[in-house]
């Protein structure tokens, strides 16, 4: 069965938005658990623009299934992935003044110390990275667990030949990451609508979707939200 990753952080920015106490996360994590979620992620940006310390702590300590945190690989927040202990870390780019992860990790040799780290203290390392050939072969040399396969380039194209080309980048790329034998991931800009090109693939182990699930949970509710993609992953 492929696993789904509900990333919650857009609960937490609409409380930000007013710097408030409401919508709780964590309420948002126990409800995607029970509809089928197998892990809740979270993105601690350095900004704090939406996840909190205190989220990320709470988390920790409630979340039945698994906790994917996702940072930027720097030294404070190598010491809080340490401390914490989540089940998983994906190391991200991160940009103060973007509005959201707008590609994949350039990974360099510097990253080998902080997955070594990490490691040590228990934790599965996954990279969010292109599906480049060779950042995946360099993943795999400096120790990853896991690759998330950047989708956003797939996610924003409309054209169908475009998307074909791109489709049959993201199978090779995730060929190349099992035979490496790391766990084949996959997220950003994935919706009710293009998720289903690459289910089609059967490759993917996991689906790290948020944005899509929270948009449609205003309408629907979050527990048919979440059910729902569960659904469309694994038909």
């Amino acid at each position: 069965m492929v696993e789904l990753g509900v990333n919650i952080d857009h609960v937490a920015t609409l409380r930000q938005a007013r710097l408030g106490i409401e919508p709780e996360p964590l309420q948002a994590a126990f409800i995607a658990e029970q509809n089928g979620a197998d892990q809740i992620t979270i993105h601690l940006r350095e900004d704090r623009r939406h996840i909190q310390d205190r989220d990320l702590k709470l988390l920790r300590n409630t979340v039945q299934t698994k906790l994917n945190l996702e940072m930027a690989a720097t030294p404070e927040m190598l010491e809080i992935a340490c401390s914490v202990k989540p089940d998983t870390v994906t190391l991200v780019p991160e940009k103060r003044e973007e509005l959201t992860t707008e590609g994949g990790l350039l990974l360099v040799e510097e990253h080998r110390n902080y997955i070594e780290q990490i490691k040590k203290s228990g934790i599965e390392v996954s990279v969010f990275i292109e599906p480049d050939l060779e950042m995946i072969n360099f993943a795999a040399e400096i120790g990853a667990n896991a690759v998330e396969i950047h989708t956003g380039r797939y996610a924003n194209l409309k054209d169908i030949n475009a998307i074909n080309k791109e489709v049959a980048r993201i199978q090779e790329a995730a060929r190349l990451i099992k035979q490496n034998k790391m766990r084949v991931v996959a997220g950003h800009g994935l919706n009710y609508h293009n998720i289903f090109r690459l289910v089609e693939l059967q490759i993917c182990e996991e689906f790290n979707i948020g944005h899509s699930i929270i948009s449609r949970a205003v309408f629907t509710g979050l527990a048919e939200a979440v059910h729902t993609m569960k659904q469309l992953i694994n038909r």
